[in-house]
């Protein structure tokens, strides 16, 4: 085993850079969708102070958004700047938590191998490598805090549990979940290191109740239901998650009666609390268990746990030698796995594969109403938001004017003269974006106007171009 140890490792080190240099090529394959945009109107301000006064009625902490702002000051605000950021935070991650697998195996070889290609290449981490939120730097910090728990190092932890805590509440509830474990356990330093590391996300959390507290946030999270456990399961497995889930129990079971492998060290709870799989499994059960008053629980907010579980995976699926029959089941099972995800894994990321990400199309509707002037949508902030990043990369003109919503359509339909075109868009889930862009239409059919289609191409978006003339049937 000792003489193939470089072979595998090297392997799965090739495996591990090709799935990251596909998500860098990627980088700029797909359009921003909503939430990314958001992140661009949050950061990409003027000011620091302006940034700050806006997050006040957001649904997050402000570290990612400030540390955005500062990225963008440095290297410029544009879309591949905005995603690069997170691939950047994804390498470091995964580098920390192939660290954790390797400390949590004491120093065993056989864990690298699996650790990398778990780290860099299974879905949950590679669907947010190049996305402009703030989950592939959460991961990192994440792993950072769980590295200086395991090594006991304090003031490390408490530092980088209070920088979780400030990019998303998923660290803090974590920070506090782990706080209040090793409290039991009478680990008083790194109980109180957590509780300190949490004080500053919890005073933001008070600077910014009267939003937080409202029914406004968190708004489009649903009461948790089986469909949340099987989305979370999608994100950590990929395609067909419950057959896939199915093959590897039956795997496992099989190699332990016929390949060799010893049964799994679930009993050995020292492993279990240095990974922090026991305040993390708190954590969800917690946020669980509150969703069913106040919703909390998000399938994306999940990626959360991966510093603890896929380390802990990592040892506990080496934990022992295979016999040589049960190396090559178990190495085929993993090929096949690897091509499931590095296929339909990469498909949001992908054009050439899904050809939309998350439903959203703003990128391509800026593109086609370049150099118009009267564009008015339900979600003119985004389509605004995406002009500015198709400016920044050159792909359109300057805007003459920016779009308007249906209050400023409104008006502009009171004012004479009308103009002689309008252009109508909206993107996102077809059956929504219709209903939100009917009352806009039914304004410009008010007034005289005759819409025609040029969604040509589009699965989730619709661009009406709206002319003044005799009335004429709804498109």
């Amino acid at each position: 085993m000792r003489r193939t140890a470089p072979f595998w490792n090297l392997g799965a080190g090739l495996v591990a850079a090709a799935f990251a240099l596909r998500t860098l090529l990627l980088m700029d394959a797909t359009a921003l969708w909503s939430d990314e945009l958001y992140s661009v109107g949050k950061s990409f301000q003027p000011s620091l102070g302006a940034l700050l006064d806006m997050l006040r009625q957001d649904t997050h902490p402000p570290l990612y958004y400030v540390l955005l702002w500062i990225w963008g000051q440095l290297i410029g605000q544009n879309p591949v700047s905005l995603r690069l950021l997170s691939w950047l935070a994804y390498l470091a991650g995964g580098a920390v938590m192939v660290a954790q697998a390797v400390a949590l195996g004491d120093g065993r070889q056989r864990v690298l191998p699996l650790a990398l290609l778990l780290a860099f290449c299974s879905p949950y981490p590679v669907r947010f490598a190049i996305e402009g939120k703030s989950y592939a730097l959460l991961v990192l910090l994440v792993a950072l805090a769980w590295c200086w728990r395991r090594s006991e190092r304090p003031v490390l932890y408490g530092l980088t549990a209070c920088l979780a805590g400030l990019t998303h509440f998923y660290g803090l509830f974590l920070m506090l979940s782990a706080a209040a474990w090793d409290g039991t356990r009478r680990r008083w330093r790194l109980a109180g290191a957590a509780v300190l590391g949490a004080i500053p996300a919890l005073g933001w959390i008070v600077y910014s109740a009267d939003y937080l507290l409202s029914s406004r946030s968190g708004s489009w999270i649903g009461s948790p239901d089986f469909a949340l456990l099987e989305e979370s399961l999608a994100r950590a497995l990929g395609l067909w998650p419950l057959p896939k889930l199915f093959v590897l129990v039956v795997l496992i079971w099989g190699l332990q009666r016929w390949g060799g492998m010893q049964p799994l060290p679930w009993r050995q709870r020292r492993l279990l609390d240095r990974s922090a799989l026991l305040p993390s499994a708190i954590m969800v059960l917690a946020v669980v268990m509150v969703s069913f008053v106040k919703p909390l629980a998000f399938s994306r907010y999940f990626v959360v746990l991966l510093p603890s579980v896929l380390p802990l995976m990592s040892v506990m699926l080496t934990a022992s030698p295979l016999h040589r029959s049960g190396q090559r089941v178990a190495l085929g099972v993993l090929i096949l796995l690897l091509i499931s995800w590095w296929g339909p894994g990469f498909a949001e990321l992908d054009p050439a594969a899904a050809g939309v990400r998350e439903q959203d199309q703003f990128r391509a509707i800026s593109q086609r109403t370049n150099g118009e002037s009267d564009r008015y949508s339900p979600r003119a902030r985004l389509f605004n938001l995406s002009d500015q990043m198709e400016l920044a990369m050159g792909r359109i003109s300057a805007p003459a004017f920016p779009w308007g919503d249906r209050d400023e359509l409104r008006e502009r339909l009171l004012r004479s003269p009308l103009p002689d075109e309008l252009w109508l868009a909206s993107s996102g889930p077809w059956l929504k974006l219709n209903r939100k862009l009917r009352p806009l239409l039914d304004q410009a059919e008010a007034a005289g106007y005759v819409c025609d289609d040029r969604s040509e191409g589009l699965s989730h978006g619709r661009l009406l171009r709206c002319r003044s003339g005799p009335r004429a049937p709804r498109p």
